[in-house]
């Protein structure tokens, strides 16, 4: 199959225009990363596309962004040099497979929610580094040819700068091993939501998350293995909830997520659905297999709280559900508040 836009380069040029005008704007990472793979469906009339960003370790692939078939999907976890991807970042090189079945680099995920037999992959270069991995597949066999690898290249060679400046700027606020955000986006951000709430009438609610027994991860596996579980822990709690929600790392294994517009019972659910996301698996990390469970304390805003009161109550939820035996979920009532 060859790509409609590949034999128009009249709309490709505007393609491409459209997205470097959207990649100029100041937006968040994540809109600059899904300018970038809705445009590269269109461009390429591929299934599917994704960006993968290397951790600042450099050593894992982080999903960026999803377009296509499965975008809802939970993305499979890829280390450098592990797959095509993995292949394309470890050696600077592009990619194009005709059938990934005869591609000794493949590795087909067990519960991967599309098909997948051609796949095109370039490298996203910045400063002299792979920084990392612009791809687009097919269920057909031999669906990319080279004119399309080169609109890919085009693709990945303008969008890397911007894409960097932004995830240099994320970084700034963000955890660099689990990419939540870091412990001092709690305070401003509960702030400016209860500012929200104040003037919609609406709600706020908070979910202080611990992870139960994670010293024994850490002492039985290694640091690094207790890395990869706080990364894999925090990309299940993203699956679990909306888009709006924000997720902190406070510290540790601790995390806070903030739920707009969520009263009591939405929040209470939704500790369950993490809580629920961590029952259906363990976390698989080389040849372990972790099984991992969560205290959760929930909080909602009483509308005169400050956002340390808010938390305190939250924290408060979460050390009761490790009293009566972890692995729960806790809500705080008003009779906890103090003063």
């Amino acid at each position: 199959m060859v790509s409609p836009l590949a034999l128009d380069p009249k709309k490709a040029l505007e393609v491409l225009l459209q997205l470097t005008a959207r990649l100029a704007d100041d937006r968040p990472l994540e809109e600059f990363l899904r300018a970038v793979t809705d445009a590269s469906v269109d461009l390429l009339a591929a299934d599917h596309a994704s960006i993968r960003l290397l951790d600042t370790a450099r050593t894992a692939l982080l999903s960026g962004a999803r377009s296509g078939s499965g975008e809802e999907d939970r993305p499979m976890s890829f280390r450098r040099g592990e797959g095509v991807l993995g292949w394309v970042v470890e050696h600077g090189e592009p990619a194009r497979i005709d059938d990934v079945e005869h591609d000794s680099r493949w590795v087909r995920g067990e519960n991967q929610g599309f098909r997948i037999n051609s796949i095109a992959a370039e490298p996203l270069w910045s400063s002299g580094e792979v920084i990392g991995v612009l791809s687009v597949t097919s269920p057909e066999r031999a669906a990319f040819r080279e004119e399309d690898q080169l609109l890919l290249r085009l693709l990945a060679n303008c969008s890397a700068p911007p894409i960097e400046r932004a995830r240099l700027r994320r970084l700034a606020m963000f955890d660099d091993i689990t990419m939540a955000f870091n412990h001092r986006y709690l305070v401003p951000r509960l702030v400016e939501e209860m500012e929200r709430a104040s003037r919609s009438g609406g709600d706020v609610s908070m979910l202080y998350l611990d992870l139960d027994h994670f010293k024994r991860v850490n002492d039985r596996y290694g640091h690094a293995t207790g890395d990869v579980v706080l990364r894999m822990f925090a990309d299940r709690v993203r699956k679990a909830v909306r888009r709006v929600d924000v997720l902190v790392r406070r510290g540790g294994e601790e995390f806070v997520l903030i739920m707009p517009s969520t009263g009591a019972t939405q929040a209470h659910a939704t500790g369950h659905r993490i809580q629920q996301t961590l029952h259906e698996a363990p976390f698989e990390v080389e040849s372990a297999r972790i099984d991992q469970t969560v205290s959760i304390g929930v909080a909602t805003w009483d509308k005169r709280e400050t956002p340390e009161e808010l938390e305190r109550r939250a924290d408060e939820a979460m050390y009761e559900a490790k009293r009566l035996g972890r692995n729960r979920v806790v809500v705080a009532s008003p009779r906890d508040l103090v003063g």
